[in-house]
């Protein structure tokens, strides 16, 4: 059995708030952090940085965000078309330093097979929280590619049908959005109600419940349901965020979503880049307000979304988080501890230490002092496993 002791770095744990000399050891056999005893290999790591791996807290893995593979037809509607995508969108990930996700959507329900693979060990890949089909109502939010429920007796079924196929959360929506037209972030559309009990089914079973919700009465409504987070929380007055505060709900801003839309907007339809301008200065405003009254966050992306890619825009989505008013050290627990509190794995990941996950990145640079540093090179470890 092999360990590898890794020595001389300077180590963001998850739990330090600066980096601070340490040395790691890691069980290089079973992929966890190890207490500090007798390794069989050396890896000096003066002048490095190392952090957590990277958990993405909103993807949706099975999207295309160039949209070729849709381009091409009747292939673009089976569901090996989505799993050679994922499978895709996955490796780009952990090339960012990604070592986990939650998928909040997903044609096919592949994320729930491509997570129980992973878990088995028969997929190397970040760590899958899945969520399989949304639920929506009949015609709402992204409504092709979710179940279409209706009132409460609908919504509990679907969420009973859900977790039967073994997702971790279940996703709803709460509001309108930006992707798709006839539709504005403000609308309402599942009620609270409704809400309300997808959450309680979901907690039944100790899973979390999350709800896409941009306009401040469709927060609100989630809110009072229950839910484990907010997916974008882009309209936040005082006292939506106070109601943050009280249940201690999460966030996740997924701010290159429409960044991502704005730099594209010759390739887009103008509904969609006209609600991108509209709503993105209130989209930094509310995030940055809410992290510095203390409202947790959790970083995620909604890569896939309109050229929103998997590659770079978890790194990138850091510094939108800085430009907001999210401070380097909230940003880097967003992307690290929190994700893994909120998405129920910070017994496995989310922390350098012991029996945890040996999933971390090695950095020239401190991102302390300047979160670009992300978008540079970096080694990226899974399960102890360097990706090359």
């Amino acid at each position: 059995m092999t360990k590898t002791l890794y020595k001389n770095a300077k180590v963001f744990t998850g739990k330090n708030e600066s980096f601070e000399t340490l040395d790691f050891v890691v069980d290089d056999k079973k992929g966890n952090f190890v207490e500090d005893e007798k390794a069989d290999q050396t890896v000096d790591l003066a002048g490095k940085y190392v952090m957590p791996g990277m958990i993405n807290a909103h993807t949706h893995i099975v999207a295309d965000p160039y949209g070729r593979i849709t381009s091409l037809g009747g292939a673009a509607t089976k569901s090996p078309a989505y799993t050679f995508v994922a499978l895709s969108n996955l490796q780009k990930l952990l090339t960012d330093g990604v070592t986990y996700i939650r998928d909040v959507g997903s044609v096919f329900e592949v994320d729930i097979e491509l997570a129980a693979l992973e878990r088995q060990g028969d997929l190397f890949s970040p760590g899958i929280v899945a969520s399989g089909y949304p639920l929506t109502m009949t015609g709402g939010h992204f409504s092709e590619g979710s179940y279409e429920v209706d009132g409460v007796d609908e919504v509990r079924k679907y969420a009973r049908l859900l977790l039967k196929k073994g997702v971790g959360n279940v996703k709803l929506m709460a509001t309108g959005g930006v992707s798709f037209d006839g539709e504005t972030p403000h609308d309402i559309q599942l009620t609270e109600e409704e809400l309300r009990v997808a959450v309680e089914e979901a907690h039944h079973k100790g899973r979390t419940a999350n709800a896409h919700a941009q306009g401040t009465e469709g927060i609100q409504n989630a809110l009072r349901a229950g839910v484990d987070s907010i997916e974008h929380a882009v309209y936040l007055d005082d006292e939506t965020i106070d109601m943050f505060l009280q249940r201690g709900t999460y966030i996740v801003p997924t701010l290159t979503a429409p960044w991502a839309m704005i730099q594209e907007a010759d390739q887009l339809p103008e509904f969609m880049v006209q609600k991108s301008l509209e709503l993105s200065e209130a989209h930094s405003q509310s995030i940055g307000k809410a992290a510095q009254a203390g409202v947790p966050i959790a970083m995620g992306t909604d890569s896939g979304t309109a050229f929103n890619n998997f590659d770079k825009n978890s790194s990138i989505e850091l510094e939108l988080m800085v430009n907001a008013g999210v401070t380097n050290l909230q940003v880097l627990q967003a992307a690290t501890i929190n994700a893994a509190k909120l998405l129920q794995i910070d017994q496995k990941a989310g922390t350098i230490e012991a029996g945890k996950l040996a999933d971390f990145i090695v950095l020239d640079e401190d991102p302390l002092k300047d979160i670009k540093v992300m978008q540079k090179e970096k080694t990226v470890f899974k399960k102890g496993i360097e990706i090359k």
